[in-house]
C-alpha cells in the first residue's frame, strides 16, 4: 500500500480559453431576444456550450452575467476616447455611438431599453450604470480639456450631455425615426461644443 503505479493522475476538462467571451456574447444575445426576464441561465449554458456549473463559478447569479456582458457590449461598441482635444473625444465618442445604433444589435438594444426600462426593474438597473459610467467618462473627458487649457465652461453638465443624445436616440426609436447616422456626428459634435465652450470659442 501508498506505493506509487505510475499512473499519472486523471485531470479534469481542460479549462476552455475562450468559454466568457462566448457566454458574454450569448448572454446579451438573449437579452436582447428575450429581455431579461426570459433570459435564463440554461439557454445560455446550452447556445454556449458549457454546462451551468461553468458560468456559476464565473457569475454568482443571472443579475450578474447579464450586467458584465451588457457592460462588456458598451465598452467594446463605445470605446472612451483620449485625443488630445475636446472636440476629438466627443467626435470619436458620437461616430462609435451613431455606427452602434445603426447596428442590428445597437437598434435591438435601444427598442429593448425603451420597451423593458419601465416593466424589468433590472433592466433599469443595467441601462442606468450604462449612463453612470458614461458620465464618468464625459466628466474626466471635460476635466482633461481644462488641465490642456481648452475653454469649457464652468457650467459644462457631463449628465446633460450624455442625457441629450440618448433622448435622441430613444425619441427616434419611439417615432420609429431612423437614428442619426455616422456621419452626423460632426453636426453633434459643433452643437455639444457650443453649449460647453466659452462664447467666442470653438
Amino acid at each position: 500500500m501508498g506505493q506509487n503505479s505510475g499512473e499519472r493522475p486523471r485531470r479534469g476538462r481542460p479549462r476552455d480559453p475562450d468559454a466568457e467571451p462566448r457566454i458574454r456574447r450569448y448572454a446579451v444575445q438573449l437579452l436582447l431576444e428575450r429581455g431579461f426576464d426570459g433570459m435564463t441561465v440554461d439557454d445560455v449554458a446550452e447556445a454556449a456550450g458549457v454546462g451551468k456549473a461553468t458560468i456559476y463559478r464565473r457569475w454568482a447569479s443571472k443579475e450578474l452575467l447579464a450586467n458584465d456582458a451588457m457592460a462588456l457590449m458598451f465598452d467594446i461598441e463605445i470605446p472612451d476616447a483620449d485625443t488630445g482635444s475636446i472636440a476629438g473625444d466627443l467626435r470619436q465618442v458620437y461616430t462609435s455611438a451613431l455606427t452602434f445604433v445603426n447596428s442590428k444589435e445597437g437598434v435591438a438594444l435601444v427598442r429593448l431599453a425603451v420597451t423593458e426600462m419601465n416593466r424589468d426593474e433590472q433592466f433599469a438597473v443595467f441601462y442606468r450604470n450604462f449612463l453612470q459610467r458614461r458620465i464618468a467618462l464625459t466628466a474626466a473627458a471635460l476635466e482633461r480639456a481644462r488641465r490642456r487649457g481648452e475653454p469649457i465652461r464652468s457650467t459644462a453638465d457631463p449628465v446633460l450631455m450624455v442625457q441629450w443624445l440618448a433622448g435622441v436616440l430613444i425619441i427616434r426609436a419611439l417615432t420609429g425615426e431612423q437614428m442619426p447616422r455616422p456621419e452626423d456626428a460632426e453636426h453633434l459634435v459643433a452643437m455639444t461644443l457650443r453649449c460647453i465652450l466659452e462664447d467666442g470659442a470653438g
